[in-house]
């Protein structure tokens, strides 16, 4: 794994500026040598740890989208653990950024989870989980409700975890110098470490779909 080429970093800037069939058609060696062959052995290097990798398709499903633009403007891979939830990383014009929780919200999932986070004790693992990734600088994320949901006080301790409909940790890298070195697996394999005791907790709590995600 020889890292991911800074050339990828471009080729995404570009393709912001020229999301065609054009441009694709022209550059699509360019992806393949500087995008996904790099980001296949970057997962590839983090399966055995973490799971089967998945890497997304650099195409875009316009059926039922008003934006008509045919490709992701990113390259993401995700390790799943169950339905929505794992590992994520991904690759754009602005660089390397990692994450994991789980972004999928099925009323199902949605219910364990906030049955959790208001039991006193797995509420307040929860919590600790969370203060120790803001402090290790992780940016939390996540489909929020504006207002509490329905059924909790205002005064719950745990009030803003419970708006929360679905929930992720991420870390914005950047373009740094060692992007498109080998260093580039224990950075992402760190910050996969550092959210480990959310994807747990998520697992335990949580756990997979037993009904569809409601359409957004």
């Amino acid at each position: 794994m020889g890292g991911i080429p800074v050339d990828a970093v471009r080729f995404y800037a570009e393709l912001a500026e020229d999301n065609s069939r054009e441009f694709w058609t022209a550059n699509k060696q360019r992806y393949d040598e500087s995008v996904r062959l790099p980001f296949e052995a970057l997962l590839e290097s983090l399966a055995a740890e973490f799971g089967e990798p998945k890497v997304f398709r650099p195409y875009r499903d316009v059926r039922f989208s008003r934006d008509k633009r045919p490709y992701k403007e990113h390259q993401g891979g995700f390790i799943q653990t169950a339905d929505g939830m794992g590992w994520y990383v991904q690759v754009s014009a602005d660089g390397l950024t990692t994450g994991g929780g789980f972004h999928s919200h099925a009323p199902d999932q949605v219910a364990r989870y906030r049955s959790a986070v208001d039991a006193p004790s797995s509420g307040e693992e929860l919590t600790r989980i969370v203060v120790a990734l803001e402090d290790a600088k992780f940016e939390l994320g996540g489909e929020r409700l504006k207002t509490k949901p329905r059924g909790y006080d205002d005064d719950h301790p745990r009030l803003e975890l419970l708006r929360h409909k679905s929930l992720t940790a991420g870390r914005e890298h950047g373009i740094p110098a060692w992007l498109s070195t080998a260093r580039v697996v224990s950075r992402v394999r760190d910050d996969w470490r550092a959210m480990r005791p959310l994807i747990e907790w998520l697992g335990e709590h949580v756990g997979p779909a037993e009904e569809p995600a409601r359409r957004r």
